[in-house]
């Protein structure tokens, strides 16, 4: 059997972006606070334009559950 899982999680990819960044550029930042902010905000957006692709406003997402295969897939959002 095939069905669709449609989920609102307004704040669930902002947040779940800016932690693994903040936790990846903060390895290697520099001690200028400002520089820092700015990358981490960089990056985030950078991010969040390639999760368009599954999110729709950063915050829909849709899953396919197929449990004859035992599968669950993002499905794309219509750009």
């Amino acid at each position: 059997m095939k069905f669709k899982v449609s989920m609102k999680t307004p704040d669930a990819l902002d947040d779940a972006i800016r932690e693994t960044v903040v936790r990846e550029i903060g390895m290697y930042s520099s001690p200028d606070i400002e520089e820092f902010k700015y990358v981490v905000e960089d990056r985030c957006n950078e991010v969040k334009e390639t999760c368009k692709r599954w999110f729709e406003y950063g915050e829909y997402v849709t899953i396919e559950i197929d449990t004859d295969a035992g599968t669950a897939i993002v499905v794309e959002t219509r750009q």
